[in-house]
């Protein structure tokens, strides 16, 4: 008995994680500013979200045909009040995404908060509707809707104890569940260490720090260390006015960061990420630092403010010292504008932190090694000697100016569906950029400002083999090669013509399928929108049934496609031992009328394709987080073969929940 009793308790506790739970990330409460507002007098509904730590809520400021999950909050049309301008978002974080979205998105984390303006037309005013949102978790990777009602009543000519309550703070669960009272809208809590943007801020640093390396061995500024070291040899003051000379460089640097960032919020962030506008001057404006570097002009500052600056460094002193470093800063613009306007850019289309870290990193480059040369004159004596192989450097960043400029009309091209640069013309774009490159540092061709020709050298050659490597790896992209590396630069696979076998897949797969005119399989794999459909199929061909929870703004789900579902391993068994149904939890196509019903889980009726798939996945598997994976046996559709899996980027563990459901099912013919 106490053996029985012994496994039993271990069952248990192992069954525990296979146990689907409903998630409540994020916690909605509403209440109206003022309290008893009068009528005709305007008033603002405010919703507060208490998010849980190491989760986010995305925004409602964002271009909702990015990706993720747009917050709205929908009104009922009622009596007594009247609704002013839309719902706006206060002081959410901002993150451009290169990887998955290919824009930016805003996003809360701890306490999230939207207002609404109202205008109240009568003494008695019912103010209801529905509010539909997304919550990510930093650390599984999950995504959960978040939906609920609202309800705020009250009279409008006096200030009853009874109307004030009436008005008070209503919280409910997040997910789609009736409104029950509780506690009053949490406090703000602190961002959570691991917020998106927090990991892109480190990264952009050290972009920008490369960035600013990469200037030092131009032509317009390796030659201004002997000048530097000659100033400070005539100076009094040594190693003091040395790391002064230092902090100038970064200060300058960081006070035009500093001006961009004030300028620039997160709404402005999110405007110039997808806005057809920003993105076409921007690839201007690379094209034209791409073409002055290979030679064609040069952009310089007018010779008068140079002339100036540097008279006045002959003072001396720390005043001296000051135009010393904005000398340096005006007299290299011309090689370092393109990279440090690059940077820019890039920062300007993130957090309000980022062109301030972008230029902290860039100017940090100049600063270290010109302070060290001040200090240490006797180290330029160990410098190489300038020569053509500063301008072979500035060569090939002007050819990489060029490819990344097509990025940015990437971009506007994907938002806009213009359907200019799809992606084999990207690549063939890239490809003959990259060929270009790998032609001049083999030496078969010649810019303006080279010098006579000469055999190459170790390093030249080692780098013309790398780039024409990767020359080779962009030309499988042509023909269909998902090249995950680049993933998040390049546009989707989705906006490529020719995608090999993949392509006949897809056709058979809109023909039968229901909602295929608009959902759409990855991976050239053929399956189903609809449970029924799917379930009816699976039985027809003798098939487990492969169930994917899944969601258009889900990035995790992205994620495992990309990086599990691609293995040949997982694809393979996909293809061949199951039906597979994609059902998106956030698809906002409103189905027939003969279609809705009322959820026997909330008692909302559910009118989306989206609220119906996820209705399904609360009431029959008490789950509401995407990814998530079920396995059913068609035959017999009660309860899962194995227990569901969700984010996992293991290829083996997905194989190995792939071969059990196929063995389990096999077993019980």
């Amino acid at each position: 008995m106490k053996l029985k009793y012994i496994a039993f308790l271990l069952f248990a506790f192992l069954a525990i994680p296979a146990v689907a739970q409903k998630i409540t990330p994020a916690k909605w409460s509403w209440s109206i500013k003022p309290a008893n507002p009068k009528v005709g007098e305007q008033a603002e509904v405010i919703f507060i979200v208490a998010i849980e730590k190491d989760w986010y809520l995305y925004s409602s400021d964002f271009d909702k045909d990015l990706g993720p999950t747009v917050t709205t909050v929908t009104f009922k049309p009622g009596a007594g009040y009247q609704t002013i301008g839309g719902l706006k978002a206060i002081n959410p974080h901002s993150k451009n995404d290169t990887e998955i979205w290919n824009g930016t998105y805003t996003y809360f984390t701890g306490q999230g908060e939207f207002r609404q303006k109202i205008k109240i037309t009568a003494p008695e005013y019912k103010i209801e509707g529905s509010y539909d949102s997304q919550s990510c978790s930093n650390v599984s990777g999950l995504c959960v809707p978040v939906k609920g009602v609202f309800s705020l009543v009250g009279k409008a000519e006096k200030t009853a104890v009874a109307d004030t309550a009436a008005t008070a703070p209503v919280t409910v669960d997040s997910v789609a569940e009736a409104p029950v009272a509780k506690s009053a809208p949490v406090a703000p809590t602190a961002p959570s260490a691991q917020a998106p943007q927090e990991e892109s801020l480190f990264t952009f640093f050290w972009i920008a720090l490369g960035a600013g390396f990469l200037a030092l061995l131009t032509p317009c500024v390796y030659p201004l260390i002997p000048m530097t070291v000659s100033f400070f040899t005539k100076q009094k003051g040594g190693k003091g006015l040395a790391f002064l000379y230092g902090g100038f460089i970064v200060l300058i640097y960081v006070f035009f960061g500093t001006l961009l960032a004030f300028f620039a919020g997160a709404s402005f962030a999110n405007f110039l990420s997808t806005h057809w506008i920003p993105n076409m001057l921007f690839f201007t404006i690379f094209i034209l630092f791409g073409i002055s570097f290979l030679g064609a002009f040069e952009i310089v500052l007018p010779s008068n403010l140079v002339n100036s600056v540097d008279a006045k460094s002959d003072k001396g002193g720390f005043i001296g010292v000051f135009f010393m470093a904005f000398t340096l800063v005006l007299v290299s613009f011309s090689c370092t504008g393109p990279l440090a306007g690059s940077i820019l850019i890039a920062a300007s289309q993130g957090a309000f932190l980022k062109p301030i870290i972008g230029m902290l990193g860039f100017s940090l480059a100049f600063a270290i090694p010109f302070t060290l040369f001040a200090i240490f004159p006797g180290f330029m004596q160990k410098l190489p000697k300038s020569g053509n192989w500063m301008n072979e450097v500035k060569v090939v960043l002007g050819f990489l100016e060029i490819a990344l400029a097509f990025k940015f009309l990437s971009v506007a091209d994907q938002v806009y569906h213009w359907h200019l640069l799809d992606r084999e013309i990207f690549l063939a774009i890239w490809i003959a950029i990259f060929t270009a490159l790998t032609l001049y540092l083999f030496g078969k061709i010649s810019l303006p400002h080279d010098g006579p020709a000469k055999n190459l050298s170790v390093p030249r050659t080692l780098f013309a083999t790398a780039v024409l490597a990767f020359v080779i790896y962009l030309v499988p992209g042509m023909f269909g090669a998902p090249l995950k590396g680049l993933s998040g630069w390049l546009p989707p696979m989705n906006s490529q013509d020719f995608k090999g076998s993949q392509a006949v897949e897809s056709v058979e797969q809109k023909n039968e399928a229901l909602y295929s005119d608009f959902l759409e399989l990855p991976l050239g794999l053929s399956g189903y929108f609809d449970f029924e459909q799917a379930k009816a199929a699976a039985l027809k061909a003798n098939k487990p049934l492969f169930i994917d929870f899944t969601g258009h703004g889900c990035v995790n789900c992205r994620k495992m496609e990309e990086y599990v579902w691609s293995d040949p391993a997982v694809l393979q068994r996909l293809k061949q031992d199951y039906v597979v149904v994609a059902l998106y939890c956030d698809d906002k196509t409103e189905l027939p009328a003969d279609k809705w019903y009322t959820s026997k889980v909330d008692g909302q009726e559910k009118k989306t394709l989206g609220d119906q798939n996820l209705d399904f996945q609360i009431s029959r598997f008490n789950s509401n987080a995407q990814p998530h994976y079920v396995l059913l046996d068609p035959r017999n559709d009660a309860k899962p073969m194995v227990p569901p899996v969700a984010f996992d980027a293991n290829v083996g563990h997905f194989v190995t929940f792939l071969d059990q459901g196929k063995s389990i099912y096999q077993s019980a013919k």
